[in-house]
């Protein structure tokens, strides 16, 4: 499938149907589940019977952190580790699956890493992350007269949460150009300020082809949809400014997981599972996962594939997108494992992000305990032994770490 140029006279409505957002605001997440086509099984070993399954409800959003998730039950390796997984429902933005996760109507969902630390210190919420999803994943995009960093001042960027590695990493690299980012009132390039807003994922490429905002920084497909459809440009990948670094994570509620360990454990190991296949076979993930497969995502399938596969480092060296072409690591990655020095890390930087809202909790904790009542690594750990061990997924055999950030 060719998808067409998109210019800026076109109208929303065009825009939405030819990158297959169209309507996707309107829909709840059972209206557009109902709309999908479910996805075909592909079990290699003898699954239990349905009556010996154990439920599973999953929740995601339409990006490309999800897709292990995703292709768990699009190959029913789910079924194969004794779980009873409907399709997953797909919620339009991070303030929706949070809701749901928090009134029970999901059991297992991905959510941004930072968030997960703004809901259980700041918010108090019982939850603990069981898994990393991926990493990398996500890119700054801007229009195509924003030729570098320096060049924001002045203009609007979208984010897709306050709490998430998108807005971290963003406002290091502001920072590093001597720009200061803020959230009320009119950016001023005179000034040197950004003004960051929050918008779900689905409506940024929309809003960057109308000039509304200058960019936004956000996972993918949403920055390879602007690049197929020629309405942006890739300034920056987050991965290329910390390595191979988390965005999204598998997480489960502490009740859930003190009821249901065996099934925690079967939905890591399942994700795992996922993780090795979809990194040695993306460009079929790619159509599993697109409209022109089982529609998990509401993307076409140039966008999806671009998204898991195109990390071209002679291409984006010359944009200045990848500006560290030695660095291990692709436009998104995929492993299990999660890293205490990353949420070490993550923490500190948190402290110095610019968000809305009461960030007192976050003077409080300790950037070197955090991880420890945040995270329960016991079920990746168990996943990661039983599929040949660290080597596996290019891990560390001691699964330790340096994280590496360099804007």
């Amino acid at each position: 499938m060719t998808v067409p140029a998109q210019t800026r006279s076109q109208s929303r409505r065009d825009f939405l149907r030819l990158t297959g957002l169209a309507g996707l605001g309107a829909l709840t997440a059972p209206s557009l589940l109902a709309a999908c086509a479910a996805p075909g099984q592909a079990a290699a070993t003898p699954a239990p019977s349905p009556s010996a399954r154990r439920q599973v409800r999953i929740g995601y959003l339409p990006i490309t952190d999800a897709a292990p998730l995703l292709l768990a039950h699009a190959r029913g390796i789910y079924a194969e580790e004794g779980l009873d997984v409907e399709k997953p429902t797909l919620f339009r933005g991070w303030s929706q699956i949070a809701e749901a996760f928090q009134a029970d109507q999901v059991d297992i969902v991905h959510l941004l890493m930072p968030m997960t630390v703004w809901l259980r210190f700041a918010n108090s919420v019982p939850l603990k992350v069981v898994a990393w999803d991926h990493t990398g994943g996500s890119a700054i995009t801007v229009a195509p007269d924003v030729e570098t960093i320096g060049d924001l001042a002045g203009k609007t960027i979208a984010v897709p949460f306050w709490y998430s590695i998108h807005n971290v990493v963003l406002q290091l690299l502001l920072r590093d150009a001597g720009l200061k980012p803020v959230t009320t009132g009119d950016a001023s390039a005179d000034d040197g300020t950004v003004k960051l807003v929050v918008m779900a994922p689905p409506d940024m490429p929309p809003a960057l082809s109308t000039g509304s905002i200058a960019g936004f920084v956000v996972a993918d497909p949403f920055n390879a949809v602007a690049e197929v459809n020629k309405i942006g440009r890739v300034l920056r990948f987050t991965g290329d400014v910390w390595l191979n670094h988390a965005c999204c994570v598998v997480t489960a509620s502490e009740a859930f997981i003190a009821k249901s360990p065996d099934v925690v454990q079967a939905v890591v190991s399942s994700v795992a599972r996922a993780q090795v296949w979809a990194a040695a076979e993306r460009t079929e993930a790619a159509r599993i996962l697109s409209t022109e497969g089982e529609g998990y995502l509401p993307q076409p399938r140039p966008a999806i594939a671009r998204a898991l596969s195109h990390y071209d480092r002679g291409e984006y060296g010359k944009t200045g997108a990848v500006i560290h072409p030695d660095w291990p690591t692709e436009r998104i990655g995929f492993q299990p494992f999660p890293f205490p020095t990353y949420t070490q890390e993550l923490v500190r930087l948190l402290k110095d992000t610019t968000v809305e809202g009461d960030t007192k909790f976050l003077s409080s904790l300790d950037a070197a305990t955090v991880h420890g009542s945040l995270v329960d690594d016991r079920f990746a750990r168990t996943a990661i032994a039983a599929l040949g061990g660290p080597a596996a997924f290019g891990l560390p055999a001691d699964l330790a770490r340096t994280e590496l950030i360099v804007p």
